[in-house]
């Protein structure tokens, strides 16, 4: 980050300050995102993460799971300028043979810290700002400790991401008796990604399929469906490349989640609100006469609903793996 950088990130949290201090900005109301402070302020994302670190430890703002970054009420306590340090214990005496390789004290905080919590604290920011506002010391801040003392329990943020994910898909499972009927389980292994998905939509843009990530609790997705078309008159490469093809039909439809929910949240206006601000131009062009179809079909009302648009791509998925079947000899 250069000076100008440095610069900018100070004014643009004097001026949120300034919105809170108002009374803008009330208690629970949600402050800019660092996404929405990249494009608003056309800054870089370390310098948003910045702002939102500043505000947080004036004791302004703080980060409800689930919501995002809110004003903080100040009834709840004095508001600091900076985070009261909490002293170390003393030490106990350490031999002089062994004292100079003894490793620094740690705060508290710092020892209390556990991967299974930084993990759901990334995962929180995550799912409320998108796996961009992810960072070690965005992490470490909402933890209240040292950004160096989670380099104790994960290497990096590539590490950070694939533990993030490893949480998520480790706690959806698979009933023990699974149905009898091939469709059936690979319809409910569809369901289940596509709820994981939609939970947590930075997740789906964050798996690759063609520089797949070694998630170890994602595995029995994977085992669930090839059990499933096992026996079938598939030969192996059949069965595996059906697997990748619900697999990706899956995580393609959900990528417009985070898109969608990055979307509402910088204009404000849901899908639907958002259609209606384009019906003027649309109707515009359908009166020319040109697209009769497209005019005949919006005309009568199409009710644009992700859920089931993902349903009704999953079925007809399925119907193509019946038909594949049953030509297989």
């Amino acid at each position: 980050m250069d000076g100008t950088d440095g610069a900018r990130y100070l004014r643009i949290a004097a001026e949120l300050r300034g919105r809170i201090e108002s009374g803008e900005l009330a208690p629970g109301d949600r402050v800019p995102s660092t996404r929405e402070i990249t494009r608003q302020w056309g800054v870089a994302m370390a310098t948003a993460t910045k702002v939102l670190t500043e505000l947080r430890t004036a004791g302004l703002v703080r980060a409800v799971p689930g919501v995002g970054t809110v004003v903080a009420d100040p009834r709840a306590g004095a508001r600091p300028s900076a985070p009261t340090p909490v002293p170390a214990p003393a030490p106990a005496p350490v031999p002089s043979s062994v004292r100079s390789g003894a490793p620094a004290r740690r705060s508290p905080r710092d020892a209390a810290l556990t991967r299974e919590r930084i993990v759901a604290a990334a995962v929180s920011v995550a799912d409320a700002e998108g796996l961009a506002a992810v960072s070690m010391r965005r992490v470490a801040a909402d933890l209240g400790v040292a950004a160096m003392s989670l380099y104790r329990h994960v290497v990096d943020k590539d590490d950070l991401v694939l533990r993030m994910m490893e949480d998520v898909f480790g706690r959806r499972t698979f009933p023990e008796q699974p149905p009898e009927d091939w469709r059936e389980r690979l319809a409910l292994a569809g369901r289940m990604l596509w709820e994981a998905f939609r939970s947590h939509p930075w997740l789906a843009p964050a798996l690759s399929v063609t520089r797949p990530q070694i998630v170890s609790t994602a595995l029995p997705f994977t085992e669930w469906v090839l059990t499933a078309l096992q026996d079938r008159g598939l030969d192996q490469w059949t069965v595996f490349t059906t697997h990748l093809t619900l697999f990706n039909y899956v995580r393609g439809t959900a990528v417009s989640v985070e898109a969608e929910a990055e979307a509402e949240a910088l204009s404000g206006l849901d899908a639907e609100e958002w259609m209606t601000t384009q019906e003027p131009a649309l109707l515009a062009l359908l009166a020319t006469g040109r697209y009769p179809l497209l005019a005949r079909y919006l005309t009568d009302g199409y009710d644009f609903d992700l859920d089931r648009l993902f349903e009704f791509g999953l079925q007809r998925i399925l119907d193509g793996i019946a038909a594949l079947m049953a030509d297989t000899p």
